[in-house]
């Protein structure tokens, strides 16, 4: 994938952040390590993979290295005689992204995908092959992340490439974590592209992949992608902003003595914590100063406060700063008690510290740093993993697959992904206290659908904090909203109140709901109710997907899922079609039967393919699996 110099562009990467001592074994220096990776391959002795393995090994001390090694014995004979935009061997990028996910922490599936994760797009190397060899795990994450062919989709394959990784993330988180290593390591190598190059690839990274890194709670990530997107889509703002840092008066000086007067704060409070600086990157300064209107950046000093004791231990170190410093109003937030959507937990506040300057302040406990830091990776780096994730880990993962399933057009689901990505959210809660997370400025009619799609279809009125209200209000956080459809007892100055009177449909939703509402849940239901399908000419790509659909529905008949494409893939080659593409169309105009396909797939995996499947791989098609094929 987007084949770029390693190292050309002296700028490419941002600036260094300098990293205290005192952390935990294997957490010592690593945002500097990340940046540093491709500044040179260091001493390896010759083991093009001895930078991984001893990555790897600093968490994970009892790794199967010899997987990774045959992994890139095969990545390497793939990509023989192909370079670089440098001249450099295509190898050292999967290597490279292998070392970046090392240093994240990822588990030995992850690193032996990021070595395959480009042979089966752009070599002769098979999915089938590769399956064969490695099993369905790596399979399953090779395959999320490989682009979609343009012959099928044409202009959409882009936007389809994105909701084949989100489908696949559905069944393994993995998908996600190594696509976004992948474009790491792209960005920092994205200085030999020419400059319109250089900014639909930062373009592409900052509208889609920024914000699933901050989904995935991924900061160690998500910081340096921010400032390379900065880099090179605001490159004087970037230059701007590395001169101010360079150059901030007495900087360190001045935290060293607030965070002393901190600890002497702490001690006398009786809260064990270690304190570190805390200084903002690039992108975050630019994004509050410059991108705002302010003539020059800036940043508050801030320092992190990690305790070690529970979760009560932090509001005893809040009191602790309070007590010692003047809080500035309004600048306190809870994380704690209201955790983001991607599950960061923390306190947030300012005071007038030292010298009548303002210093930010954040608290959290260890295991609270951890996932701030390494969000749904710190699973795999600490010894949690789970890759098939819960709704309470992900929810809006889960939320996104939803409605993945109604988004007919490839272009439609990618701009729906986008604006669920990057807009700031609310919670509202029904009567009956159920709390639902909902983007600001949502509706009443947001809330109906996602509550359930026949209350939004059926919704005709809303109480907001017990008053009458449009439905086209916008939310606040914290509002308590009931949601009035044809079948409840209207209240009776309904029918007194003009605004609220006019909005009723008299059956279904009403389209002008679609000038308001806000998620793409409901705007997704509510065009399917006035679609007519029948009157469309199906695309080839719808024609792919409705293939999928029908055989995923005949699946679910009996009970079965389809963990992914391999089954498919092989019984498309034994039933004589060119392709899986091929086969999906088939099934679409009725050439073949879904139910027949399922019939095949089920005595391909229970009775055995032609090929035999190895013993220590798992059927592919199983009751508990995810249902989508």
């Amino acid at each position: 994938m987007d084949p770029v110099d390693v190292g050309t562009d002296q700028r490419a990467a941002p600036a260094r952040e300098r990293v205290p001592a005192g952390r935990e074994p294997g957490e010592a220096g690593l945002t500097h390590r990340l940046r540093a990776l491709i500044r040179g391959n260091g001493s390896n002795g010759g083991d093009p993979l001895a930078d991984v393995i001893r990555e790897h090994r600093i968490m994970h001390p009892q790794a199967d290295v010899e997987a990774l090694r045959r992994a890139y014995q095969i990545a390497d004979r793939a990509h023989q005689g192909q370079l670089r935009k440098s001249g450099e061997p295509y190898i050292t990028h999967p290597v490279a992204v292998a070392r970046i996910l090392a240093m994240l922490g990822m588990d030995t599936t992850a690193l032996v995908a990021a070595l395959l994760h480009d042979t089966v797009e752009d070599t002769s190397y098979t999915l089938e092959a590769l399956y064969q060899d490695f099993g369905a795990d790596i399979a399953t994450v090779v395959d999320g992340v490989t682009k979609v062919e343009k012959v099928s989709y044409g202009d959409d394959a882009e936007a389809e490439t994105i909701r084949k990784m989100i489908i696949a993330a559905g069944r393994d988180v993995r998908v996600l974590v190594v696509k976004l290593a992948d474009r790491l390591h792209n960005m920092r190598t994205l200085g030999v592209r020419s400059p319109s190059s250089r900014a639909r690839v930062a373009k592409a990274t900052q509208d889609v992949l920024v914000p699933l890194c901050d989904r995935l709670g991924i900061q160690a990530l998500k910081r340096e992608l921010e400032d390379s997107v900065l880099l090179h889509l605001e490159p004087e703002a970037y230059a701007r902003i590395e001169h101010y840092v360079q150059h901030r008066p007495q900087w360190s000086d001045y935290l060293e003595n607030v965070t002393n007067i901190a600890k002497v704060a702490l001690r006398r409070h009786k809260v064990e914590a270690e304190i570190r600086p805390r200084p903002r990157h690039y992108y975050s300064i630019w994004r509050d100063t410059i991108a705002n209107g302010h003539p020059e950046p800036y940043d508050l000093p801030r320092i992190v406060i990690i305790v070690d004791g529970p979760d009560t231990d932090c509001y005893a170190a809040l009191g602790a700063m309070h007590g010692s410093w003047r809080p500035v109003p309004g600048r306190f937030k809870d994380f704690i008690a209201s955790p983001k959507n991607n599950l960061y937990r923390s306190l947030h506040t300012t005071v007038i510290g030292p010298d009548d300057r303002s210093v930010e302040v954040l608290i959290r406990t260890k295991l609270m740093h951890r996932n701030a830091e390494f969000g749904i990776v710190a699973a795999y780096r600490f010894g949690r993993s789970n890759h098939a994730l819960s709704a309470e880990q992900l929810p809006w993962l889960r939320r996104v697959l939803e409605w993945e399933r109604d988004a007919t057009d490839p272009a439609e689901f990618l701009q729906a992904l986008h604006s669920d990505l990057v807009g700031s959210q609310i919670h509202v809660f029904t009567p009956a206290g159920r709390k639902v997370l909902l983007p600001a400025d949502s509706t009443p009619v947001d809330l109906a659908y996602a509550l359930d799609t026949h209350i939004g279809d059926s919704c005709v009125a809303a109480l907001i904090n017990g008053r009458l209200a449009p439905l086209s209000s916008p939310l606040g956080d914290g509002d308590v909203v009931d949601v009035l459809t044809r079948h409840d007892e209207l209240p009776d100055d309904a029918a007194m109140d003009e605004e609220t009177s006019e909005e009723l449909p008299a059956v279904g939703p009403s389209r002008d709901w679609l000038t308001f509402v806000k998620t793409p849940h409901a705007r997704l239901q509510i065009g399917r109710w006035f679609s007519d399908q029948s009157d469309q000419p199906a695309s080839q790509a719808n024609k792919v997907r409705l293939g999928r659909a029908a055989i995923g529905l005949a699946l679910r008949r009996r009970d079965r899922g389809l963990a992914s494409d391999i089954p498919l893939l092989r019984l498309a080659g034994q039933l004589g079609y060119a392709d899986l593409e091929t086969l999906l169309v088939a099934v679409a105009e009725h050439h073949i039967a879904a139910e027949q396909i399922v019939e095949e797939l089920i005595a391909l995996v229970d009775h055995g393919p032609n090929v035999p499947v190895p013993a220590r791989v798992q059927p592919l098609i199983d009751s508990e699996r995810h249902p989508t094929p």
